[in-house]
């Protein structure tokens, strides 16, 4: 089999990932044929994931003002066979050139609208991610203890942070997988954690329930640089 040509490459950074759990047939509508949800003990996951984009480069070549941006992302985890990974629900960056390239190459579901991440370090980390949509403010914010430690690969933050396969739907209708390469990923305690998010407004009536949701686990992962390989098409 060809070897799959690296299609961007970036550094992946200050990663947080606020996972809920749910019935597996909640998420079955959203994921392509071919995958099943990913479960613990019966029971699916999704993520509301924010971090920020750096020293992007699409086909080793960076993109004016499309270098360093922030990404707020919806995501369910699945699997196909052994291979475990992550459908996206929505993407959300601030700048129009990354929806255009990977809706169309990707037939990813990302959107451009106003955001704006921050990170402060000290004893302490404080983030703060925020967008507008619908004419609303909404807000993601964390703090964590600046102690990194990379986690047992039998731990939770492993389970959630580590997905070497993204998977979607060509245009056509099929299964299409892609491949991103990176190290295991460190965390950081985590302190606090709140956001204002109306998921039905943000992401659609579907998602209206996690409004009144519990987390299952929030992680704050360092990040590093990263690889995403071009996809292809399952027949």
């Amino acid at each position: 089999m060809k070897e799959p040509k690296v299609f961007l490459t970036a550094r992946w950074q200050d990663l947080i990932l606020i996972t809920y759990d749910v019935d597996p047939d909640i998420l079955k509508p959203f994921i392509p044929p071919g995958l099943e949800p990913d479960t613990i003990d019966g029971r699916g996951f999704l993520s509301l994931v924010a971090f920020d984009f750096l020293d992007t480069k699409i086909k080793g070549l960076k993109i004016p003002f499309h270098v360093n941006f922030p990404e707020i992302n919806l995501r369910i985890y699945v699997k196909n066979n052994e291979r475990r990974g992550v459908v996206f629900v929505r993407e959300f960056v601030p700048r129009a050139v990354i929806p255009l390239v990977a809706n169309l190459l990707y037939n990813e579901k990302y959107e451009a609208i106003p955001m704006h991440s921050k990170v402060e370090k000290g004893e302490s980390i404080k983030i703060n991610h925020t967008i507008e949509k619908e004419h609303k403010e909404f807000s993601i914010d964390l703090e964590a203890e600046n102690k990194p430690y990379l986690p047992e690969s039998d731990s939770t933050p492993h389970f959630f942070k580590e997905h070497e396969w993204g998977f979607g739907t060509s245009r056509g209708g099929k299964l299409l997988i892609y491949r991103v390469e990176h190290p295991f990923w460190d965390v950081y305690p985590v302190l606090k954690c709140s956001h204002n998010f109306e998921f039905g407004l943000v992401y659609g009536r579907h998602w209206e329930f996690l409004n009144a949701a519990k987390p299952y686990n929030v992680t704050y992962a360092k990040g590093s640089e990263i690889k995403v390989f071009e996809g292809e098409i399952v027949n």
